[in-house]
């Protein structure tokens, strides 16, 4: 069951991206048409989530004001992570994903026009990500990281020690963190042999972090208050710390 699961949704990723192939492919020429590209992956990831039967329930801390970019940081345990940010967020946010998906065909290549990939074992391509990432920044673009640096292999681990380069960005850039929790993506969507199916996702987010003020030197701190936000978030939704 869980295989055919993950058939379904490589097939659905086929069909929509096919379906919104004209204006994904013409908003994603130029960074200027960012936002436009992004209401249609907004629609993009919908017709995913909504295909595969995974209906979402957010809750919120507070109002967020959707007229200012981001960095969001979430716990990475799905690959509906991705499609859940896109429905969540409504400000128009780059993500910066694994390269790995950039080889995924016709994905890839719109992963390739809109996010920016990153390399993990490469030190100079983590260099580069860090500068374009500055550089979407100051353009007006929020940015989506996953500070755990990827899905973490053990499906035990409840939140893996967090990476800085969203903190750094954060604090150098002026652009307030919003943290958001994921509580059970990866119940409904697991690796290809686990099992999978539909369900109902359920998402906190937590209020705005504003960084005015912070200096590099306040990173670590910020780091860590993050960290214990969406921590003590998984453990109010019943998961085991």
């Amino acid at each position: 069951m869980g295989i055919l699961y993950h058939l379904w949704y490589f097939a659905l990723m086929l069909l929509s991206i096919v379906g919104l192939f004209a204006p994904l492919f013409r908003h994603s020429r130029r960074v200027e048409s960012f936002p436009r590209f992004y209401r249609y992956a907004r629609l993009w990831a919908a017709w995913i989530l909504n295909g595969m039967g995974l209906f979402r329930k957010v809750t919120y801390e507070t109002r967020v004001p959707w007229d200012r970019p981001y960095i969001v940081v979430a716990n990475h345990s799905s690959e509906v992570d991705v499609m859940m940010c896109y429905r969540i967020v409504k400000s128009p946010t780059v993500f910066i994903g694994k390269a790995e998906l950039a080889k995924i065909p016709l994905f890839g290549f719109f992963f390739r026009r809109s996010s920016i990939p990153v390399d993990r074992n490469s030190l100079s391509s983590k260099r580069q990500v860090m500068e374009k990432a500055a550089r979407r920044l100051e353009r007006g673009s929020g940015l989506c990281i996953y500070p755990e640096g990827g899905i973490p292999k053990d499906p035990s681990v409840v939140l893996a020690p967090f990476k800085n380069g969203a903190f750094k960005l954060a604090i150098e850039s002026g652009t307030p963190i919003l943290p958001i929790t994921f509580a059970n993506n990866r119940l409904y969507f697991p690796d290809f042999f686990q099992g999978g199916g539909p369900g109902l996702l359920r998402a906190h987010v937590h209020a705005p972090i504003d960084v005015t003020g912070m200096t590099l030197a306040d990173q670590d701190a910020l780091s860590e208050r993050v960290y214990a936000l969406l921590l003590g978030q998984l453990k109010a939704f019943g998961r085991a710390v």
